[in-house]
């Protein structure tokens, strides 16, 4: 396996599109490599791990901006797993407070759709009479 990696075989081995690796440049989640004289870059093949840290990180919850903690997290020598342990109750409380906005709006849109019997002329449904007040 070669030491370094092309930006097509970086997101061929991390699963990703070529777009996704440079979008992660852009916000500081990968290092951009230095060019080659050929004008390609080369990424070292600690970049699939980190590319695949993001993917995971994302697949709970984690916004890129938290990613970006975690990832610093991760390379800082005196953070601890307490930091890192602190970080994901702190998005369980957040994902707790987004599943009860969830219950919320669906309960509004409970009361909506019960109200509506589904006949009549769409200027009475009270659906969108409810859509359009203080319009």
């Amino acid at each position: 396996m070669p030491a370094l990696l092309k930006t097509g075989e970086l997101a061929h081995e991390a699963g990703v599109n070529v777009e996704t690796i440079r979008f992660y440049e852009r916000k500081g989640l990968l290092p951009e490599p230095p060019r080659r004289s050929s004008g390609h870059r080369e990424y070292p093949r600690e970049s699939v791990r980190r590319i695949r840290f993001i993917q995971r990180g994302k697949e709970l919850g984690f916004t890129l901006h938290e990613i970006k903690g975690l990832l610093e997290l991760r390379v800082d020598p005196e953070t601890n797993c307490d930091a890192v342990r602190e970080r994901a109750l702190e998005k369980i409380a957040d994902v707790k407070h987004k599943i009860a906005d969830l219950r919320k709006i669906e309960k509004a849109l409970r009361k909506l759709t019960d109200s509506c019997s589904g006949n009549g002329p769409k200027d009475d449904c009270p659906i969108l009479v409810h859509l359009e007040k203080n319009l």
